[in-house]
């Protein structure tokens, strides 16, 4: 693991190439034990479309989503509790998060081809104070950044398979999303796709 930050974009600390090839394999077969106790499902947004990532979580709260609104549950959607956060994605948190409390959810995304997310604010939480550490994993993602409030100029970056980005402080509420997949551009996942971790202090 590399400990400095690469570049700092509009308040987000980007870590490129953070987790070895190594590290990020032995992440995907701990993912794989907490998908088999909670298994990835298809969220709505509020407006009752299906999101085209499925995802599922990990923690004491799990993000869920349906036409009721987007909320934390200490469920998973089929009724029992979430698994608790590898200890191999807790140490990314312990190193880079800056902060001594541990998290409350890991939300996982699988994007599949052809699968986006529209730019957002991570603000379902408490306290704001908190960083939200996010990881990737397999294929290359388009991660966009915005503002603090919609519209406006934006800015664009890829990430690959084991960088990790800190958002925090004034970037906390910033608006951010992926615009596409590079489809099959990485080995990690051999049917492809690309996997978005997301830490987060609930409470």
């Amino acid at each position: 693991m590399d400990k400095d930050a690469t570049l700092t974009l509009r308040g987000f600390e980007i870590y490129k190439g953070f987790l070895q090839s190594a590290e990020q394999t032995r992440m995907v077969s701990d993912l794989r034990e907490v998908m088999k106790l909670a298994p990835p499902f298809s969220p709505q947004t509020s407006y009752g479309k299906p999101m085209s990532v499925r995802m599922t979580s990990a923690g004491r709260y799990g993000w869920y989503s349906d036409q009721t609104g987007y909320r934390y549950t200490r469920t998973h959607p089929s009724g029992p509790d979430w698994p608790a956060i590898p200890e191999s994605v807790m140490q990314v948190w312990q190193t880079v998060s800056g902060v001594s409390r541990v998290p409350d959810c890991c939300l996982i995304n699988f994007y599949g081809e052809g699968a986006r997310m529209g730019m957002h604010q991570d603000k379902d939480e408490a306290d704001f104070r908190w960083p939200v550490v996010s990881i990737s994993l397999g294929d290359d993602g388009l991660f966009r950044i915005g503002n603090n409030e919609r519209g406006g100029k934006t800015e664009s970056i890829w990430l690959s398979s084991g960088d990790v980005v800190v958002m925090g402080g004034d970037a906390r509420l910033t608006y951010h999303g992926v615009d596409r997949i590079r489809f099959g551009s990485s080995a990690l996942l051999p049917k492809g796709g690309r996997v978005n971790l997301t830490l987060r202090v609930v409470d």
